[in-house]
C-alpha cells in the first residue's frame, strides 16, 4: 500500500511498537496519534496473545494486562478504524499465527484492509510456510513483512528476494527485551539482504537508547523499538500518552541523525 512506500521515503525510519489494550484501548489510540505527532514512520500494534513466543517478560505482561482488560482482535480492528479517522501514520499488526487461523485468514485480513491496516508481522511463522497466509495478504493488498534472524545465515536472500514492505532484522538471538549492546554484524546482514533485493531493511529487538538508535541508523534504513517503550506504559500506564510521545521525539531525533 501506498502508506508503506512512504516510511523510507528519503528518511531514516523511526518505528515504535506497543501492545493494543495496554492498559486499555483508549489510551492505545491515544498513543499512536502521540507517537505519530513525535515523528513515528509506523507504528507496531501488538495483538496480545497468551503464548507469545518471540517476546520477552515486558512483552509478555503487557499481553496479560491487555487480555484482562478484555482486550479481542475485532475490538483492536475497531479501535483502528478510529485512529484511522485521525491519522494517516501506517500501520502493522504483530501477531502470531495461531490468533490468524484462528480467525480466519482470509476474515482477518480483510479486516486488516476494510481498517486500515498496511501490513502484517508474524514472528513465528516459518518464511517456507508463508503461503498458508500470503494468498490472503494479496488478495486483500496488506503486506507480510519478512524476517530474518542472525541464525538465517544461506536463507537470508532466499527471504530477501519474496520481501515486499521492508525487511525487519531480527538483531539478536532470543526474544524481545532491552539490551546493553547488540553485538551481531547487523552491516553483513543487511548487506546480504541488499545484495539479493533492494528493500529497505529495519532492525528490532533490543534497541532501547538514543545511541543504539543512532548506531543502528549508521547501518540500516529504520529501527524498530517495542520493550522500552512498553516499559513505560507499563510504569505510568493511563498517564503515558505524554512520556511516550517525549520518548518517540528523541528516539526519532537519533534515527535521524539529529543531535
Amino acid at each position: 500500500m501506498s502508506r508503506l512506500g512512504d516510511v523510507f521515503k528519503n528518511k531514516k525510519a523511526f518505528i515504535p511498537f506497543v501492545t493494543a489494550g495496554d492498559p486499555k484501548l483508549e489510551t492505545t489510540e491515544k498513543l499512536v496519534l502521540a507517537m505519530a505527532e513525535a515523528g513515528a514512520d509506523l507504528v507496531e500494534l501488538g495483538i496480545p496473545f497468551s503464548d507469545p513466543v518471540a517476546e520477552g517478560v515486558v512483552i509478555q505482561r503487557a499481553d496479560e494486562r491487555a487480555l484482562a482488560a478484555g482486550t479481542t482482535t475485532d475490538k483492536i480492528f475497531e479501535s483502528v478504524r478510529r485512529i484511522r479517522q485521525k491519522t494517516d501514520v501506517p500501520l502493522a499488526l504483530m501477531t502470531y499465527i495461531n490468533p490468524i487461523f484462528a480467525y480466519g485468514p482470509g476474515k482477518f485480513m480483510k479486516n486488516c484492509r476494510d481498517a486500515g491496516v498496511d501490513a502484517v508481522i508474524v514472528p513465528d511463522l516459518p518464511f517456507e510456510e508463508k503461503g498458508e497466509i500470503k494468498a490472503f495478504c494479496g488478495a486483500y493488498g496488506v503486506t507480510l513483512v519478512s524476517l530474518i534472524a542472525p541464525t538465517s545465515n544461506e536463507r537470508v536472500a532466499m527471504i530477501a528476494r519474496e520481501a515486499e514492505g521492508f525487511v525487519y532484522v531480527v538483531s539478536s538471538l532470543g526474544v524481545t527485551g532491552v539490551r546493553s549492546e547488540i553485538v551481531t554484524d547487523l552491516a553483513a546482514m543487511i548487506a546480504l539482504v541488499k545484495a539479493a533485493k533492494d528493500i529497505p531493511c529495519a532492525v528490532g529487538f533490543g534497541i532501547s537508547t538514543p545511541e543504539q538508535a543512532r548506531k543502528i541508523a549508521a547501518v540500516a534504513d529504520g529501527a524498530i523499538v517495542g520493550s522500552a517503550i512498553v516499559k513505560i506504559v507499563e510504569q505510568y500506564g493511563e498517564a503515558s500518552v505524554d512520556p511516550v510521545r517525549d520518548y518517540v521525539r528523541e528516539m526519532k531525533r537519533a534515527v535521524a541523525g539529529e543531535a
